[in-house]
């Protein structure tokens, strides 16, 4: 079995860790190049979607506060308007009932 360190396609970058710029499709030398390719790829995946929970764990407080500021702002609205559905009980309360 060809080792990935003996590979053409095989580089170290900065930080030590394995490149494969190998292509699945074209170029694989062996079964086993796939199987390692697609262990970095899914490497690769956990650690954005990593990223992606780090940024909504930060963004957490923020969408709390503009949460309640909202329900604020709703209520404020709807206490604007209660003159409106006070207005109309007085209407009602004043047409005589046909019978």
């Amino acid at each position: 079995m060809l080792q990935c360190t003996e590979c053409e396609f095989c580089r170290r970058d900065s930080s030590g860790a394995f490149e494969l710029t190998c292509d699945p499709f074209t170029n694989i030398k062996e079964p086993e190049c796939l199987a390692k390719w697609q262990l970095i790829k899914l490497n690769s995946l956990v650690s954005a979607y990593q990223a992606t929970v780090e940024m909504y764990r930060r963004l957490a407080p923020l969408q709390e506060k503009m949460f309640r500021h909202m329900e604020r702002e709703i209520d404020d609205a709807e206490e604007a308007d209660s003159w409106k559905s006070a207005y109309e009980e007085e209407d009602e309360e004043e047409e005589p009932e046909e019978s």
